[in-house]
């Protein structure tokens, strides 16, 4: 039975978080019409722990991607996906329970190239909000925002995927160019905001619930330092875990 959706999770030492995610997952699918219709891919992104073996116990396909770019893994799990709808989730964040069919809903009109569903997080303090208050209005004004991601599978084929060149934003990068590619056919990105995941704030427990502001300046510096390597190392590639 070939699957309607293949949920592609990029992970890196996930362990104390995947089991997590895949809970709301196992929800989400017996909501949509059972495991069936939903495939689970987990691309390994050449963890060290036990992320492999949590995955494979919940049996969820695992795909090894040794290049350590999120990107890499993103389309690794791609790959070995026969859905005809491939879907996007962070290793960290869990889905909402009718995620697959708010995502039909979006789609079943043909006038949405793909999109995302957004988040909401798992806890706030004003720092957080802060962020949210400066991060949506670029969501609104451009449409492309995060969370479960969703396309096609022909038209992610015909972009040739996420570029992996990218270290970071590779899901901003990816979203721009469904939207070039949705243009010429009278079709634009949508948000399927009833289906809101729920976005890990480890960075933030992490760094600080004010860190994000201070960032975009780091961010910044190290674009124009031409360190956008370094940057994206004490980030995203060196997490403490």
């Amino acid at each position: 039975m070939i699957p309607r959706y293949s949920l592609i999770i990029p992970a890196y030492n996930e362990e104390r978080l995947l089991s997590r995610l895949l809970d709301s997952v196992d929800v989400a699918r017996e909501a949509y019409g059972g495991a069936g219709e939903v495939e689970v891919i987990v691309a390994d992104n050449s963890s060290t722990d036990r992320t492999a073996s949590i995955a494979e116990a919940r049996g969820c396909k695992v795909v090894r991607v040794e290049k350590r770019v999120i990107a890499a893994a993103r389309n690794g799990g791609a790959r070995v996906a026969s859905g005809e709808i491939l879907t996007f989730i962070d290793a960290d964040s869990q889905v909402h329970p009718r995620t697959f069919t708010e995502i039909d809903g979006v789609l079943a009109a043909g006038r949405a190239v793909g999109g995302a569903t957004g988040v909401t997080l798992e806890r706030w303090s004003p720092g957080l909000a802060a962020t949210w208050l400066i991060m949506m209005p670029m969501v609104l004004v451009t449409g492309m925002d995060t969370g479960v991601v969703f396309c096609r599978r022909a038209d992610f084929e015909a972009m040739g995927g996420y570029d992996e060149n990218v270290l970071i934003g590779e899901d901003v990068v990816f979203l721009q160019a469904l939207r070039r590619l949705g243009n010429p056919r009278g079709q634009r990105l949508k948000r399927a905001t009833r289906a809101k995941a729920v976005a890990s704030t480890r960075k933030f427990d992490e760094f600080g619930d004010w860190h994000f502001l201070p960032l975009l300046f780091t961010g910044i510096r190290y674009l124009l330092t031409r360190d956008i390597g370094g940057f994206a190392d004490r980030y995203w590639y060196k997490p403490k875990r």
